[in-house]
């Protein structure tokens, strides 16, 4: 175990956290921690020399359509859809009395 939680560590940990921790979840809380730092030191015993980074787990494709010059915009199609029209606007209930 390279690395020992203090008790000054969980009572840091706490605060940021917003939690009232009791005796025996601090105990666990530091269990814990020292357990995921030999995970990371298990991991860091890894060879990984030639491995090039990730950006993202998955395969990430540009999801924007490119922009294209037209000559409507598409107004009239949306005006199809309305319930009323007036003078090539939207015609909706007046609301304010």
């Amino acid at each position: 175990m390279a690395d020992k939680i203090s008790n000054e560590i969980i009572e840091y940990v706490g605060i940021l956290a917003k939690l009232e921790l009791s005796g025996e979840e601090k105990e666990n809380a530091r269990a814990d921690m020292e357990k995921m730092l030999d995970y990371i030191d298990t991991l860091n015993e890894l060879d990984t020399d030639g491995v090039e980074p990730m950006p993202h787990v998955f395969p990430v494709h540009n999801v924007f359509r490119e922009d294209a010059a037209s000559s409507t915009d598409g107004s009239g199609d949306t005006l199809a859809n309305a319930p009323l029209q007036k003078d090539n606007c939207f015609k909706v209930p007046k609301t304010i009395g």
